[in-house]
């Protein structure tokens, strides 16, 4: 049987990517009502409240990471047990491959009548305004860090497991939307470099997705797929490795 941490982290991963990138698809893809709005404001505020509603959902069960770099970095600060953490990822990955399907699946005529494949591509992942690897790697770093290392100030040990002494910290439902909010000002004030992927899940999944879809001129831009993934992971392991030795200054 499948523990219920890692079908909690399945669910609200979905929830996510389900609410998120509907809202991309929302503005972008031809003739839906909400096409040719402002795009970077709703897309800001959806994927804020998206966060918190897989958070706020799920927070009570597994903690509601719903991201890798989250598990990472709260693992490296010994605020969470490495033990789960591959199952953790594999969880949040499969839910994000589901939660951007169902997108696919709500908006399969507005998909069929976009023939601009960009267009199409961005409704499942990220990509850079300006292509310079260096730059991007940067942009999902730092805005992952600020993410991860905000949430060590949210978050709190909330998961109990049984046969583990270790104290997991989660985003229970208390934390759910601060944790909404972190995102949000994020999106709006360090996205437009890079989308703002800041969690490999939220990228990898959705871009695996779209690869399978049976559109005749995929560009899933495989070459860029690694900055999304690595960026994120490493500013979350860094904030860790941060939190880990500043608290302690800040605690005297």
């Amino acid at each position: 049987m499948i523990p219920s941490i890692y079908i909690a982290e399945f669910i609200g991963t979905t929830l996510l990517l389900f609410l998120g990138t509907s809202v991309v698809a929302n503005v972008n893809l031809k003739k839906t009502n909400a096409e040719k709005q402002n795009p970077w404001v709703l897309i800001t505020i959806a994927w804020g409240f998206s966060v918190f509603v897989g958070v706020f959902v799920t927070g009570q069960f597994s903690g509601g990471h719903l991201n890798p770099a989250v598990s990472f970095g709260l693992a490296i600060a010994n605020k969470f047990s490495w033990s789960l953490v591959p199952g953790y990822i594999m969880a949040q990955f499969l839910g994000a491959m589901f939660g951007s399907w169902l997108t696919y699946i709500l908006y399969i005529d507005h998909y069929r009548e976009t023939k601009d494949e960009d267009t199409v591509r961005g409704t499942f992942c990220t990509g850079p305004s300006i292509r310079n690897f260096k730059n991007n790697f940067f942009s999902e770093f730092i805005g992952t860090f600020v993410l991860v290392f905000g949430v060590f100030f949210i978050a709190s040990p909330n998961i109990k497991i049984e046969g583990l002494t270790t104290e997991n910290f989660g985003l229970g439902a208390v934390d759910a939307l601060p944790v909404g909010i972190l995102v949000w000002v994020i999106g709006i004030s360090l996205g437009g470099t890079t989308g703002y992927a800041i969690n490999p899940a939220r990228d990898f999944g959705p871009r695996t997705v779209y690869n399978f879809l049976p559109r005749k001129n995929k560009k899933p831009d495989w070459n860029y797929s690694w900055i999304p993934i690595l960026g994120p992971i490493t500013g979350g392991l860094v904030a860790g490795f941060v939190y880990l030795h500043i608290y302690p200054l800040l605690s005297i």
